[in-house]
Parts: structure tokens; sequence; C-alpha cells
């Protein structure tokens, strides 16, 4: 049977999207939507997984497969699922307070386990379906309900948690950026591997203009360093060029003329690939305002994912033991006995 193409159209469900008028999330909706049909993937065979808070009302909108599970725990879905059906694309999608609080230990294992699946992290700041209280990336600082006097808690930078647990994709990208979201989104679905997407996404009821400084196409060339690979760490408009310095693993930022060779001043190259995940977490540590936030893939590696190895394993079971490839026969193998009345 001759594939059917398929179109942008064809991911979206027939359930009203129910977001505040402004937020980021109707921008990421789109765009996922719109990649959906170029990854020539079958919509019976994608399952988009989610926990709750704003974010988890995606699976809702998209006309696939789709789980809206508890709080915290959609990536302990999304492994089961995943296991069980290798052949399945699965996305998760959790915000910064269901995928950094609650489900911060579930989120954990699915990347360092590295299953072949997207999770999509959106990060907003603040607790948006509970109405505005300060949420595990929070600044320092910052006055919610929660928080009347200013949070103290150090946030959580989902950029760096995600390469401490090991992941072998880490990416950041922005809501209202159409083609550089959809070209992470991309590449997050080609990566062999558990791939984390950090969104920087705008909530214009309880934290407008978090990011305005990266949203604003006139003021992300200087608050942004767009990351691509084999490329130096350079950012800033013709007339106030910079770039990214890293010795002994400590970043400094270093001016530029704009007929300056960066790589003579001594300006990193950017590398996807590296084995050790140091040099990724010397550029998850720039941040507003001294230094540009990264916006690009910051790791890219590729080691066995589990589910490959959960198959190897049963295979070499079942090549040992002719038994295990029977249960009926592994259920009365071994030691055995018979209770007597």
């Amino acid at each position: 049977m001759a594939k059917v193409a398929l179109k942008t159209k064809d991911f979206v469900s027939n359930q009203d999207v129910r977001w505040c008028p402004g937020c980021g999330d109707y921008s990421i909706l789109k765009n996922v939507q719109r990649v959906m049909p170029e990854l020539g993937v079958p919509r019976e065979n994608v399952v988009f997984v989610s926990g709750i808070g704003c974010s988890s009302r995606f699976p809702l909108y998209m006309n696939t497969f789709g789980f809206h599970t508890i709080h915290g725990r959609a990536p302990a879905f999304a492994t089961g699922m995943k296991a069980a059906r290798p052949e399945l694309s699965v996305w998760v999608v959790t915000g910064d307070g269901d995928g950094l609080s609650i489900g911060g230990n579930h989120l954990l294992h699915v990347l360092r386990r590295n299953l072949d699946l997207q999770i999509l992290l959106f990060n907003n700041r603040v607790y948006g379906l509970t109405k505005g209280q300060y949420s595990p990336t929070s600044r320092p600082g910052m006055h919610s309900k929660s928080t009347p006097q200013g949070s103290i808690d150090y946030p959580v930078d989902p950029i760096a948690f995600a390469l401490g647990a090991g992941a072998t994709f880490v990416a950041r990208t922005i809501d209202v950026d159409a083609n550089h979201l959809q070209t992470i989104l991309k590449r997050a679905s080609a990566h062999p591997g558990t791939a984390l997407i950090e969104i920087l996404q705008n909530c214009p009821v309880y934290n407008d203009n978090e990011w305005g400084e990266v949203q604003d196409r006139k003021t992300r060339s200087d608050s942004a360093l767009v990351l691509e690979n084999g490329e130096p760490l350079v950012f800033g408009a013709k007339g106030g060029k910079r770039g990214i310095r890293i010795k002994d693993g400590v970043p400094s930022v270093v001016a530029l003329a704009d007929d300056d060779d960066p790589q003579a001043r001594g300006v990193a190259t950017h590398n996807e690939h590296p084995h050790s995940p140091s040099y990724a977490f010397a550029l998850a540590s720039l941040q507003r305002p001294d230094f540009p936030l990264p916006i690009g893939v910051f790791r890219a590696v590729e080691r066995p994912t589990y589910e490959s190895m959960v198959e190897q394993q049963i295979a070499d079971a079942k090549a040992k033991n002719e038994s295990a490839a029977n249960i009926e026969t592994l259920l009365h193998s071994g030691d055995t006995w018979t209770v007597e009345v």
C-alpha cells in the first residue's frame, strides 16, 4: 500500500485550543504540527505524553495517540511505552514545574537511560496553571503569590540538569522563533537516544516578558548566542561584535572588531560532539546579563539506546536457554514443587 502524504492539518485535533491569549504554547503547538509531516512517521505510530500543567494539554491538540498522565510522571509512562513498543515515536511534553519539581527524579532517569524519545520542556519560570507561584527555574528574588518577599531559592538550570544526567542530545530554542524551533525539533527526532529541548516560553499573565531580550529580534543579536557546530562563538551586531573565550573551563567575553579573526583572538569554536560534557557545561553556565544566552544544540553524542539493549538481552537469553522462548515452558522450568493438602 502506498504511503499517504501527510500535511499539517492531519496533526490538528478537533479540540478547541484553550490557553491564555498570547501564550507561547500556541506557537510551539503550531510548529510541532508543521514539523510532524516532515518526519515521515505514520500518525498511528506517534504518541504524545504529558503530565500536569498548561503545557500538558498538548496531547489533546495533536491528532495522534496521546496520554495526559499524572503530575511529573510522563517520563515513566514514556519509558514503558518505548521499551514495550520501540517502533513508536514517543514525545514527552512537560514544563519547568511538572518536569523539574515533582517530576525531577523521573526526568533524571529517562535521560540517563537514553531511550530513543523526545522531551519538550517548556520553561516560563513560573507555575502558570496554579496561578503564578514561583517554580524550580524562577530567578532569585522573584515576587509571586508564594514568594511575596522574593524567592530565596537557587534555580535549576534545565540544560545543566540534562547534561548532569548524561543526556545525549541537549538543546535550547525559543517559542517565537519558528525556523529555529522547527530545525531543533527535526534534529531531536533524528537523534538516536533521549533528546531534551528546553523551549523558552512566555507566560503573558503571570510572568510576562521573562525572555523578552532573546525573543525580541531587535535585541536578540546582543542577548543570545546562536550555537552552530563548527562555527566560532560570536554574538552581537556589526560594530559591537563579541566572542566567547573559554580558558580552563571558564568562559569570558572578548570584544571583536568587525574584521577580526575570532579564532586568532582565542574565541572558542562550537563542537556538539565531545564525549565529555565539560565543554557543554561551560556553555550552560552562560547566563544573562553577564553573558549572552546560548540558543541551539549544546551536545549531540551517540550511545546505545535503552530499548535496543533490552531487546538484545532478551535475544541473548532466548539463545542461551530455549525454554525462555516459550512462556509456558519457562513457568514450568527450574525449581518447582507441588503443594498437597
